[in-house]
């Protein structure tokens, strides 16, 4: 997969992917990434990115022209037509489901916003999905981009060492997961559930499906009625 970082700060991506178990898959060749700066691609001496809006208002506005120019030249680099991607607050809610269907794309673009957005002719010409983190603000979308791009990269085949430990997280069959334990089974009088110790697999499985719905019904009644809506 080609991946294509488009942001004015382009040592927050690099640090962040540096430290990010999805350098796995760098280092196995199943995913390249490219750092692309805009202001690389700015027509003045000042590398200005940004300007006033127009109708008034507080904060300042990405421009066009250098991001236009940036994600034409990320296009022109990848071997295959990426799908563009925008961390905003209006986009849908990042879930397993669309980590899952952007894993199976051979390129992707995001655009890391700054200040109070991009211009909206950015988002119009070239945007195919905006996707929220969540109903929350952070500073910057270095962030947001790397959770998106960090919970596709992972359902990678190859990129972890154990694919199976991704299919069985939380959220993969709508269900939360269940609890985990290890040595020692027994510590200031805290054990281990005496099945996981029984080496019997099916009660094992059991236990864990049990678990699953137990904390899913607590915790999310949203998650556990989208299962029993799928599974009835």
């Amino acid at each position: 997969m080609n991946i294509f970082f488009i942001t004015p700060f382009p040592d927050s991506i690099k640090t962040l992917v540096e430290n990010n178990i999805a350098n796995q898959g760098v280092k196995k060749g199943l995913v390249s990434i490219d750092i692309v700066n805009p202001r690389d691609f700015t027509k003045d001496s000042y590398k200005k990115i940004d300007d006033e809006p127009y109708g008034g208002g507080s904060g300042m506005v990405m421009m066009c022209q250098p991001f236009f120019d940036a994600i034409d030249y990320c296009i022109s680099k990848s071997d295959s037509k990426p799908r563009i991607i925008f961390p905003s607050p209006r986009g849908e809610v990042l879930n397993h489901s669309i980590s899952s269907e952007l894993s199976k794309e051979e390129a992707l673009i995001f655009i890391c916003g700054h200040y109070k957005g991009l211009d909206e002719r950015i988002i119009d010409k070239y945007v195919d999905l905006e996707i929220s983190i969540g109903d929350y603000i952070i500073s910057n979308g270095e962030l947001s981009s790397m959770i998106v791009f960090d919970s596709i990269v992972r359902l990678i085949p190859g990129v972890l060492n154990d694919l199976n430990s991704a299919m069985t997280d939380s959220f993969v069959d709508d269900l939360l997961d269940a609890p985990y334990f290890t040595r020692p089974n027994q510590i200031d009088g805290l054990k281990v559930p005496d099945v996981l110790l029984s080496g019997n697999h099916k009660s094992i499985e059991d236990w864990k499906k049990k678990k699953k719905i137990e904390i899913t019904k607590d915790r999310r009644p949203d998650l556990w009625r989208k299962y029993k809506k799928s599974n009835d």
